[in-house]
């Protein structure tokens, strides 16, 4: 997945004009952009739209955290309609464990496969969570990709901004997204960046994708319809990538005891075969 575009639960208006924006993912939110009284109405408004037609793009609810009083209440109202995954807010290890039993058992009351729903994990957004983004690897085969939260994470640590004034990420929070690249590398899963919040700002979000991209992100989250084809096009590979890839793997099937081989003018070896691999797969 490329895009992963929030909409307010609440919102009908938004909620359609976020499923016609060519995202790859929806993502029903439930918490941060709901207010606690809107909140029953949002649960029932996202049980309603996952009963709609299915297929692309991919629809996900992003529940309450699993400390609060919402969370349940919002898998019990929204597992039903079988979406294709959880977004999990502040998450942990031991709350990954958790959804995974939890999701079991409501997989099994609503007639669900067992172990279908995916879950998407939003890793950083407290200070003790960064200390445990090393164990994400081997709790479920449910967890599909691993993201990081810059806004809750700068207000947890009561910082005034979490972007230095020349519009780069401080310290702290680079430090954030660069562990959860990793952990989501070691835990093999794809690693998605976070969102953009200037939403009218389009060039920066280019720039801010094209550089997560090369760092080794899959994808970027969305707040806006605005901001989806900017994501796409940022993250699917150019044709001379996807030619250079092609170019490498065939080199590679030719010459298969080869451990370095010259493409181009340039020395190509193993890790490059990996790279070209994971270009053409997705």
């Amino acid at each position: 997945m490329r895009s992963l575009l929030f909409v307010p639960a609440d919102s009908e208006r938004k909620i359609a004009r976020g499923a016609g924006s060519g995202a790859d993912a929806i993502v029903l939110d439930l918490e941060d952009s709901v207010a606690v009284s809107r909140k029953p109405e949002a649960r029932r408004m996202a049980r309603e739209a996952l009963g709609g037609s299915r297929g692309a793009p991919a629809w996900y609810v992003r529940i309450n955290p699993l400390a609060g009083p919402h969370a349940l209440l919002d898998l019990a109202a929204v597992m039903p309609g079988r979406p294709d995954g959880i977004m999990l807010p502040k998450a942990t290890p031991g709350d990954l464990a958790r959804l995974d039993h939890n999701l079991e058992a409501l997989e099994a009351a609503c007639d669900i496969a067992i172990g279908s729903t995916r879950i998407l994990a939003i890793a950083t957004e407290t200070a003790s969570a960064v200390f445990e983004l090393g164990r994400f690897g081997g709790v479920t085969p449910r967890l599909e990709g691993l993201t990081w939260g810059a806004e809750d994470l700068a207000a947890v640590l009561g910082a005034g901004s979490n972007r230095r004034d020349d519009g780069v990420y401080d310290d702290t929070f680079r430090l954030a997204r660069s562990l959860s690249l990793l952990a989501a590398n070691a835990a093999g899963v794809p690693a998605i960046d976070t969102v953009y919040v200037d939403f009218r700002n389009l060039d920066g979000l280019m720039a801010e994708c094209r550089a997560a991209r090369r760092a080794g992100f899959a994808g970027k989250m969305a707040i806006h319809p605005d901001q989806v084809a900017s994501i796409n096009t940022a993250f699917a590979p150019s044709e001379a990538e996807l030619e250079w890839a092609r170019s490498v793997v065939a080199a590679f099937a030719a010459n298969p005891d080869a451990g370095t081989i010259g493409i181009g003018g340039k020395m190509i070896d193993r890790p490059h075969l990996v790279m070209a691999e994971r270009l053409l797969k997705g």
